[in-house]
C-alpha cells in the first residue's frame, strides 16, 4: 500500500469520527431544545390557568387567549395560535406535574396525548411512548386502537400489570401472571389487507414478518424475536409452531401460532404440545413458563374452556385479529366483549 493510500484511508478513518461527534451533537442540541421547549409550553399553560382564576371561563378566556396570541406572535413569530395556547393550557392541566416523562416526548407527542380523555390511559401512554422511544405516528397508531384497553380486557388485576409495566422490571415468579402479555383483540392493519381479500395463514405470517417493527408494537414492550417455523422434533415426529418470540420482561417464551379460521380442539392441542416442549427443552430454570398464543380470525370460547378445563396454569389463550382497522365504536364493542367473556370464564 502506497503513502496516498495510506493518507486517503487515514483521512476517511478521521472523517468518519468526527462526523459521528457532530452528529451527537446536533442530536443532544436537538434534545435539549425539545425538553426546553416542552418545559416552556407547560410554563406558559401554568400562566394562562392560574390569570383564568384555575377555570376555564368562556368569554374572558377566549379574550385573554387572543390578547396573548396577537402580543406572542409579534414578537416570537408563529407557534403562538390561540389553538396552540389553548394547548398548552390543555397540557398543563392533563400533567400538572412536568416530570421526566415529559421531558423525554416532544411537543408533538404532547398533542397527541392530551386528546386522551381517561387520565390512566393518558399515563400509560406518555410512559410507554418515552420508554419505548416511540415515534409520534407509533403513539398516535397506539391510542387510535385503544391499545390500553385491549391490554386491560383480559386481565384479572389491572393494578398488578399496570405496576409491573411502568417499572419496566421483570416479573418475580411468584408474581408471574401469563395474561400481561395477551389482549384481545390484536390489531393487524399494518399489513395492508384488502377487505374482500381472504390470506392464506403463511401470507399473513409472511406480511407479519414483513411488518415486524409494527408488529412488536402491537405485541407489546419487551418481545425479541426469535424465528419462525423453528422445527420441534419429538419423537421423530417434525412441528413448526409459526412465530417464536422471547419476553425479557416477564423472562418467558411467547409462541404465537396463526388461524385464519374459527380455533378449533386440534389448535388448542397442537399449541399445548408446543408449550409443554419448551418449558420441559427449551427454558432455562430462570424463565417463567411458556406463553402459547394462538391468533384467530374468530375465537371459540366454549370449545377452549371444555379443552383447557379448570387449570389457570396451562399458558394457552387465544385472541382474535382484525386485518382491517375497525371504527372506535366497533372496537369498543370488542373489547367490552372480550371483557365481558373472561369475566364469566373465570367467575
Amino acid at each position: 500500500m502506497n503513502q496516498q493510500n495510506i493518507s486517503s484511508e487515514i483521512s476517511d478513518n478521521v472523517y468518519c469520527q468526527i462526523k459521528q461527534v457532530l452528529l451527537k451533537a446536533r442530536a443532544a442540541v436537538l434534545t435539549t431544545v425539545n425538553t426546553a421547549m416542552v418545559q416552556a409550553y407547560w410554563h406558559v399553560g401554568k400562566l394562562i390557568i392560574e390569570a383564568q382564576g384555575g377555570e376555564e371561563r368562556a368569554t374572558y378566556g377566549d379574550e385573554l387567549l387572543k390578547s396573548i396570541s396577537l402580543r406572542l406572535t409579534k414578537e416570537f413569530g408563529k407557534g403562538f395560535t390561540t389553538d396552540n395556547l389553548r394547548r398548552m393550557r390543555q397540557f398543563y392541566l392533563c400533567f400538572p406535574i412536568c416530570g421526566t416523562v415529559c421531558h423525554k416526548l416532544s411537543w408533538s407527542h404532547i398533542r397527541q396525548l392530551i386528546k386522551v380523555s381517561n387520565s390512566k390511559a393518558r399515563e400509560y401512554y406518555a410512559e410507554e411512548a418515552a420508554a419505548g422511544k416511540w415515534s409520534v405516528r407509533q403513539l398516535e397508531r397506539q391510542i387510535a386502537t385503544q391499545y390500553y384497553e385491549r391490554l386491560l380486557s383480559t386481565h384479572r388485576d389491572s393494578s398488578e400489570i399496570e405496576s409491573l409495566i411502568k417499572k419496566n422490571l421483570p416479573a418475580k415468579p411468584e408474581k408471574f401472571d401469563p395474561l400481561s402479555l395477551v389482549h384481545d383483540p390484536f390489531i393487524l392493519e399494518f399489513v395492508g389487507a384488502k377487505e374482500d381479500v381472504i390470506w392464506q395463514e403463511s401470507e399473513l405470517e409472511s406480511a407479519l414478518i414483513s411488518h415486524l417493527e409494527e408488529f412488536l408494537l402491537e405485541l407489546g414492550r419487551g418481545y425479541a424475536f426469535m424465528g419462525r417455523q423453528k422445527r420441534i422434533t419429538i419423537d421423530g415426529q417434525h412441528f413448526y409452531p409459526d412465530l417464536v418470540f422471547y419476553n425479557v420482561l416477564t423472562r418467558s417464551y411467547v409462541i404465537i401460532d396463526l388461524k385464519m379460521k374459527r380455533v378449533d380442539y386440534s389448535d388448542i392441542g397442537q399449541m399445548q404440545l408446543y408449550v409443554n416442549y419448551y418449558n420441559r427443552e427449551v427454558c432455562q430454570p430462570d424463565d417463567n413458563p411458556t406463553i402459547g398464543i394462538i391468533l384467530c380470525a374468530e375465537k371459540n370460547d366454549t370449545v377452549i374452556e371444555y379443552t383447557l378445563g379448570d387449570r389457570k396454569d396451562i399458558g394457552v389463550f387465544s385472541a382474535k385479529y382484525n386485518l382491517i382497522l375497525p371504527t372506535k365504536e366497533e372496537l369498543s364493542r370488542e373489547i367490552e366483549l372480550t371483557r365481558q367473556k373472561f369475566k364469566l370464564i373465570n367467575s
